[in-house]
């Protein structure tokens, strides 16, 4: 399992006169800060591994998961179980190149990981003999035939596109976009939802 993480350890610090009036609601304002800011990220993340994969947006979607940050504090009483971090997991291998809208031709199937259209000479995703292909077959995968003279004695290999979800979330611009709006955008947050906290009565 990869993920990208982001730690509210450093706002303990750069809050902790305003966290230490909070005392054991200081952990609720940074849980709920972090989530917030970390639900931005998320589909800033999800939008740039669209790109940089091309596969689509609803592949990506079921690919990243959330371990969001929480305290234990009930009614605001302090508790062991606090986890203050945000991160966004995926897990994954390389991904079939029937993820990446594959056209058949004569020459060979095309197919467009990472966004980039390109012939997979050889390949094949139909039946029969041309022009009367039929299908897409076995489940709509490409393969080469491998059999001995290429002649069709049904020993076939599965096509993959060489990317992989994990590897490419921890690079370029996915990373990039992860980093730059919890940089940004969490202090603010944490100010703001210390002033909620602040203000409610009877806490």
């Amino acid at each position: 399992m990869t993920g990208l993480t982001f730690s509210g350890d450093g706002l303990l610090q750069r809050f902790s006169n305003q966290l230490g009036e909070l005392g054991a609601r200081a952990p609720v304002a940074l849980a709920r800060a972090l989530n917030h800011t970390g639900a931005k990220a998320k589909t800033a993340v999800i939008r740039s591994l669209v790109i940089q994969t091309g596969l689509k947006r609803s592949t990506i979607v079921r690919a990243v998961k959330v371990q969001g940050a929480r305290h234990g504090n009930e009614q605001f009483k302090a508790r062991n179980t606090d986890r203050l971090t945000y991160t966004l997991t995926t897990t994954g291998g390389d991904i079939s190149l029937k993820f990446f809208e594959p056209k058949e031709t004569k020459a060979g199937v095309s197919a467009a990981p990472r966004g980039r259209r390109q012939l997979f000479h050889g390949t094949f995703t139909k039946g029969g003999r041309f022009p009367n292909r039929k299908g897409p077959v076995m489940g709509g995968h490409v393969f080469t035939n491998v059999s001995m003279g290429h002649a069709w004695r049904g020993k076939v290999r599965l096509e993959n596109s060489g990317v992989y979800i994990p590897d490419e979330m921890l690079q370029g611009a996915t990373a990039a976009a992860f980093d730059r709006i919890m940089g940004s955008e969490l202090e603010a947050r944490v100010t703001h939802e210390i002033g909620l906290l602040m203000s409610m009565p009877g806490l």
